[in-house]
């Protein structure tokens, strides 16, 4: 657990309330300077977990290490290495963001002095520069969030923890989180992220773990993890139904895998493993049979497909 790579290491979390289990053995290893995103149903335990590595619940079994630092033996070198952003907005709404950030910066025991120039920085570094004087009962919900962003950063963390950062904003706003968020991993933060938008951590992510039953049920890269269920695959709409059995016919000879076939008998699909050379070869086989194609593409699967094929069929939308 000591590798300087490493920016948070778990090995086998358990977290226990009476009989119900919460962690049962979790294992989870995030490289320095990266996004890892945590995903699992309702009560998978990807809150507990972050709740423990933050060190605000005590761990039933296992260890971790935080920013190198043990959670249980050496909690208040955690504390002071780590960011946590929660899902409520942690800003005071009569204050100005400035003042916010301010008090934030006094919270921490820095001086006066330090707090005021730490809160400039901030505000400069998430685009509020402009609105630090402001209400932040006048911000917009993107704004809101950044300057919650920036008050878990007044200790330029080396971990920082994010739990719903964009749950409730609209497109824009989402937009604005992501932009901030890259930028503070090119500092060399590293971000340890649960989200219930399969997209945000498809945008945002390194590398995702999936839980489930308080455990790590997969992980890897998002490519990673969509090429495990199926990879790409080439999809087609024929003009006419009645070629179907020829186009099926060409497609297995030049893709080399099995086509399956929509009801409608208009549309077929098959896996492919060079995606570029096969749409091409695809295109000039059935130009050369004269099939007539109305529609032709690449589709690889979502992760909403990898979430669901991992976890069954509990409600997806609800994933954080």
């Amino acid at each position: 657990m000591n590798s300087p790579e490493w920016a948070v290491v778990a090995e086998g979390l358990r977290k226990q309330y009476g009989d119900t289990v919460a962690l049962d053995g979790l294992d989870l290893k995030v490289p320095k300077g990266t996004v890892c995103g945590l995903l699992g149903p309702n009560g998978a335990g990807k809150t507990t977990a972050v709740r423990i590595l933050s060190t605000l619940l005590r761990v039933s079994g296992g260890q971790a290490k935080v920013a190198g630092f043990d959670v249980v033996r050496q909690g208040a070198d955690v504390r002071r290495n780590i960011g946590l952003v929660g899902q409520s907005a942690a800003v005071d709404e009569i204050l100005s963001g400035r003042q916010n950030l301010v008090m934030f910066g006094r919270l921490y025991h820095l001086t006066p002095k330090a707090s005021a120039r730490r809160a400039d920085e901030l505000l400069a570094q998430f685009g509020l520069a402009d609105t630090g004087s402001k209400p932040v009962s006048q911000y917009s919900g993107g704004m809101r969030r950044r300057l919650d962003l920036a008050a878990g950063l007044i200790l330029a963390p080396a971990v920082l923890f994010l739990d719903e950062p964009t749950t409730g904003l609209d497109p824009r706003g989402r937009n604005e989180i992501w932009a901030s968020v890259r930028a503070l991993v090119a500092t060399g933060t590293t971000v340890l992220l649960t989200t219930q938008y399969l997209e945000e951590a498809d945008q945002l992510a390194d590398r995702i773990s999936v839980i489930d039953h308080g455990r790590v049920i997969a992980s890897g890269t998002p490519d990673e993890l969509k090429t495990a269920i199926g990879g790409d695959r080439i999809e087609l709409v024929l003009h006419s139904a009645a070629d179907l059995g020829r186009a099926t016919q060409v497609v297995e000879h030049t893709v080399g895998e099995p086509v399956t076939t929509d009801e409608d008998g208009r549309r077929l699909s098959a896996p492919v493993r060079e995606r570029v050379l096969a749409l091409t070869e695809v295109v000039r086989a059935l130009d050369d049979a004269g099939i007539l194609a109305e529609d032709i593409g690449l589709r690889r699967p979502t992760l909403d497909e990898v979430f669901l094929r991992l976890t069954g069929d509990r409600e997806h939308q609800k994933a954080a």
